[in-house]
């Protein structure tokens, strides 16, 4: 037996109804917190950031691709890892399909790892992927986002995810962020 409550039908859609009065209202929230973010103040950055491409060196301003805005995916994939993070991997995997729509709406989107490109390319054709992917391996830009972490920063703490953790380093998803 599952100890799960039965009813008629009437008393099903009467609970349904409550219900769905309750997802609107979660819903409504959603929308509402979306536009806060949205509101959140934008954050110069005047770091000379630099990245490896395809098409070479490029900036992050050049990342952009002439669009307005730029949506990164911090992809766990560190420089002695094999393969990427199977969670990103995962995630990827349904990225191709709304890149069209992005773009049309004036945004770039890009996967951002620490690994060198000989290493992404690789893994982005084994897994059949198109999507832009860069290399942040010589440039600060992970660790000044608090996506990767350095020797001391694991040892003695770290801000990850607008929190502190005591050890970035251990066990994990956080663990793996060490790239």
């Amino acid at each position: 037996m599952t100890g799960r409550a039965t009813g008629t039908r009437e008393e099903w859609r009467r609970a349904r109804i409550a219900l769905l009065e309750l997802e609107k209202e979660h819903t409504r929230r959603g929308d509402e917190l979306a536009r806060m973010r949205r509101e959140l103040p934008w954050v110069r950055i005047d770091k000379p950031y630099r990245f490896e491409t395809d098409e070479g060196t490029r900036t992050l301003a050049e990342l952009f691709d002439g669009r307005s805005q730029l949506l990164v995916y911090h992809f766990m994939f560190g420089p002695d890892w094999d393969p990427g993070c199977g969670g990103c991997s995962l995630v990827a995997d349904h990225f191709d399909g709304g890149m069209v729509h992005l773009n049309q709406r004036d945004v770039t989107m890009t996967c951002v790892s620490r690994a060198p490109l000989e290493e992404i390319n690789p893994y982005k054709r084994r897994m059949g992927w198109p999507l832009p992917w860069v290399s942040s391996l010589h440039s600060d830009f992970n660790f000044d986002f608090g996506v990767s972490f350095t020797d001391e920063q694991r040892a003695s703490g770290a801000d990850y995810n607008f929190q502190w953790c005591d050890d970035p380093g251990d066990g994990g998803h956080l663990g793996s962020v060490d790239v």
